[in-house]
């Protein structure tokens, strides 16, 4: 289009019918350009909503245990870690306290390690399990697929 002084730009704008939208403020001279501002903002959301949709969610599952959990319960909860962590979610399992059950503190970690263990194919442990209060929480994420 070429160099115009603020004046000349505004008027060339308004004789085309569009918009001056200023482009980058700090520069000097400060870089304007003559289009349509209400065309220009559609087409960004647009691209906002194909990147957005491009983007990949986070998705993350829990798994409670007792500081006591027994075999079958115990196997039932991993067969359901295991499906989630083939899905791509992120596992979070974690074993709850209830009342004086802290005492048990050391069984609670076992319990978590022996799961990590038993996962060691679909996922990786992102977090050791770690004491929060009476929950003691550890994080797995999926392995990627190999293709």
């Amino acid at each position: 289009m070429g160099v115009y002084n603020t004046r000349e730009a505004l008027a060339k704008a308004e004789e085309l019918g569009l918009d001056l939208v200023e482009i980058s403020p700090t520069a000097e001279p400060p870089v304007c350009k003559i289009m349509d501002y209400k065309k220009f903002l559609y087409e960004q959301k647009k691209r906002d909503k194909v990147i957005k949709a491009k983007a990949t969610k986070v998705v993350v599952k829990e798994i409670r245990f007792g500081p006591q959990t027994d075999d079958h319960d115990y196997d039932f909860k991993k067969k359901h870690a295991e499906k989630f962590l083939k899905e791509g979610a992120k596992l979070k399992a974690y074993v709850f306290f209830k009342g004086r059950s802290i005492v048990y503190k050391e069984q609670g970690e076992i319990l978590l390690l022996r799961l990590a263990q038993d996962l060691e194919d679909y996922g990786k442990v992102e977090q050791m399990p770690k004491l929060e209060g009476k929950r003691m929480t550890m994080f797995l994420a999926p392995k990627a697929n190999k293709k």
